[in-house]
């Protein structure tokens, strides 16, 4: 039932481990084969880092030494039958091979001090953070502490928040995910070096062994770090045109790519070294010659290396140009191709898929290239060379800038209390998450190399993603278009002559045809109203003590100002006013958000005899407009009559009195006073469809430019 290959690697082992057990034991030590190992030429490298930390105790029958070399030799690692528990050579000492944890105390002492010492930290500091937590509940009420940052963090969360913080979020996991796999890359080339060991061992028993077979079983075992890196490179081009690059070190991430770019090309396979060395000066070239068209002017010679001659349409949305870097790039797939022609096409996951891992990480170093200043550049590398020559002093260093960054951020921020009431209350709670969660620095080295870190990275980010477009859609549909409806149409439709023709249902149901046209009106200001104040803050600091609300306004907030007539302006004056009649001598109004309603009036079109325009009592035409925050300065200095034109989006109870609709913007045409803005204020709005364009615009490029580019208005 075996292929031919299978027989030839069975018959391999057969001769092998009778070659490495010449007293011919039914069983033989894993430590004796692996001496025996030693000793032959050429292959002392086969040994895995499994079996040296296997050494003895442990025995190996012919069977089972046969189905190990045959899943090794199709590319399945031996490490799960070699940790099987076997044979314990020093049978007088019973707790050898015990989990520390099961031994009595003396016992643990004397046979593992460290590990006693450790157990014994961790109890004191878990005695030390619940009795933390005791003593701070009692001074401090840390359940309504932790309850106002959380109404103040949610306050702030808006969805300008989310566009600026998601993409960044997306991006350093990305790339921390990329990083990842290369690591897990580099691992694969260390395990091919033994595999090339065991396969040269073999082929010295059974020469007819199929060498190409089994690097290819190996190589379509060992593709799941290459595919993740893929997926993880798809999702950082993605989030990187729309993340915000002054939060993106480009210049060190440029200086980290190159350096992953030179070690993932060398840990490339020689078997098509003539490709992928060609392929990689190929890319480089083009590059270099793409970016030449940037030089200056008066460097002609030099920039035509990077001339387009001619630009042809390829459809609607992409264009080919034709240039010396172009040429190239064609080129640089038809060695993509013969790459993958090796070996009947087997060469597409034993060669190309493992030099994409290069070819990524040089794009991306080109493109983070061109993000980069002079000065970045000439910082990073210095900041590298420190890195390796006087780390400890550059640890220091960093700290202390970082520290003096944030202080100077938080105090810009006017966040400094509210930074070390979250320290207070933080401290005993990281102390009882580091007893429960403990994880010492090596261990997290060594969770960088399982794939379950980069799962959980990509299932999150797909996650978040998912969820980012599911609104973007729906934002996206709710467009609409701009219509050429009048006011004065709308009001003959559905307003009071429509409600006497038939009657006020009657009219809602036609009008609720038009529900979806965006419409720009003129109209006169009548009067706006505050319909809702959230503050999240203040609501949280009512349900505390009146002693300790008191401090925390104090804290968060600002005082009443005092009464000085000499000095004070016209909004302290006012406050002053309200200081004795106020409950507190100190207030969190700074943290208000406002909702309004605004009743708007038609345009005066009726004149009388001298000329002048007749006002129109009729306020069964009224419209009220919903105005979120971002109005707040508009609608506050806005006189009863002032002539406004506003946008909004017909919706909701069309053909009734005073229908509601939302402000999207407004600009007062006869408004002089300096208080008002000038100019159109718009409700903010995200240009998701625009944003989405962009990314695609550059993904597209990302793999095809020079040789294709996409066109996207």
């Amino acid at each position: 039932m075996e292929t031919k290959f299978e027989r030839a690697v069975r018959k391999a082992a057969l001769l092998m481990y009778w070659k490495l057990n010449p007293e011919k034991k039914k069983k033989v030590a894993v430590s004796e084969l692996l001496e025996n190992v030693g000793q032959m030429p050429l292959a002392g490298q086969a040994q895995s880092p499994a079996q040296r930390r296997n050494r003895g105790g442990q025995y190996v029958g012919l069977d089972e030494f046969v189905e190990i070399t045959k899943k090794y030799a199709q590319g399945i690692a031996p490490s799960a039958e070699l940790d099987r528990g076997g044979n314990d050579d020093d049978d007088d000492d019973s707790m050898t091979g015990k989990n520390p944890d099961d031994l009595p105390l003396h016992q643990k002492i004397l046979k593992y001090p460290l590990h006693a010492i450790m157990e014994i930290k961790e109890h004191l500091i878990d005695w030390a953070s619940r009795a933390g937590m005791q003593w701070l509940s009692t001074i401090i009420p840390t359940h309504h502490v932790n309850a106002l940052i959380f109404f103040f963090i949610i306050s702030n969360l808006t969805i300008d928040f989310f566009a600026f913080i998601i993409p960044l979020v997306v991006f350093y996991l990305s790339f921390i995910s990329m990083v990842i796999c290369t690591l897990r890359v580099f691992q694969n080339s260390k395990a091919w070096e033994n595999f090339r060991a065991l396969t040269a061992l073999l082929t010295r028993f059974e020469p007819g062994l199929d060498v190409e077979q089994a690097e290819t079983n190996f190589g379509w075992n060992h593709l799941e770090p290459y595919l993740y890196f893929i997926a993880s490179v798809f999702f950082v081009i993605f989030s990187f045109p729309v993340a915000d690059k002054t939060w993106i070190p480009c210049s060190e991430l440029a200086t980290v790519a190159i350096f992953f770019t030179i070690t993932s090309y060398m840990s490339l396979s020689t078997s098509a070294e003539v490709y992928t060395r060609q392929a990689l000066v190929i890319e480089v070239a083009s590059t270099v010659c793409a970016m030449t068209s940037h030089l200056p002017e008066r460097m002609g010679l030099v920039r035509f290396l990077g001339q387009t001659f001619l630009t042809v349409p390829v459809g609607e949305f992409v264009v080919l140009k034709l240039s010396i870097p172009c040429l190239l790039y064609m080129y640089l797939f038809y060695l993509f191709f013969k790459m993958a022609q090796l070996r009947n096409f087997r060469g597409t996951y034993c060669f190309l898929v493992p030099y994409l891992v290069c070819f990524m990480w040089c794009e991306f170093s080109v493109v983070l290239l061109q993000n980069s200043t002079g000065i970045g550049l000439i910082r990073t590398s210095v900041g590298y060379f420190l890195f390796l020559f006087a780390l400890p002093v550059l640890t220091l260093g960093l700290a202390a800038v970082l520290i003096i960054q944030v202080i100077k951020w938080f105090l810009e921020l006017e966040l400094t209390k509210m930074i070390v009431t979250i320290v207070v209350c933080a401290i005993p709670v990281i102390l009882r998450l580091w007893t429960r969660f403990s994880m010492s620095l090596l261990d997290v080295l060594k969770s960088l190399s399982k794939s379950s870190m980069v799962k959980l990275i990509l299932v999150w980010i797909s996650a978040v993603i998912l969820f980012c477009w599911m609104y973007v859609y729906r934002s996206e549909g709710m467009k609409v278009y701009n219509s050429t409806l009048s006011w004065k149409q709308y009001s003959i439709m559905c307003g009071p002559r429509a409600w006497k023709e038939s009657n006020m249902a009657q009219t809602q149901i036609l009008c609720s045809h038009l529900e979806g046209h965006r419409v720009t009106w003129t109209g006169r200001f009548k009067y706006v109203r505050v319909t809702e104040i959230e503050n999240g803050a203040q609501s949280v600091i009512n349900l505390l003590p009146i002693f300790v609300g008191d401090w925390m306004r104090c804290l968060y907030g600002e005082p009443y100002p005092a009464c000085d007539s000499a000095n004070s302006t016209l909004p302290e004056e006012e406050l002053c006013r309200l200081k004795s009649l106020a409950k507190h001598d100190c207030h969190v109004k700074r943290f208000d958000r406002y909702k309004f309603e605004v009743t708007m009036g038609m345009p005066l079109d009726r004149k009388g005899r001298n000329g002048t325009l007749l006002e129109d009592d009729d306020a069964t035409k009224d419209i009220v407009l919903r105005a979120s925050n971002e109005f707040r300065q508009v609608l506050l200095n806005l006189g009863m009559g002032s002539v406004v034109e506003f946008s909004t989006v017909l919706e909701g109870r069309l053909g009734s009195k005073w229908p509601k609709f939302e402000l999207k913007a407004i600009h007062c045409l006869n408004c002089v006073s300096k208080l008002v803005p000038m100019g159109k204020q718009y409700k903010i709005e995200h240009d998701w469809r625009g944003t989405a364009h962009q990314a695609f615009k550059f993904a597209f490029d990302f793999f095809f430019n020079p040789f294709l580019s996409a066109r996207i208005e």
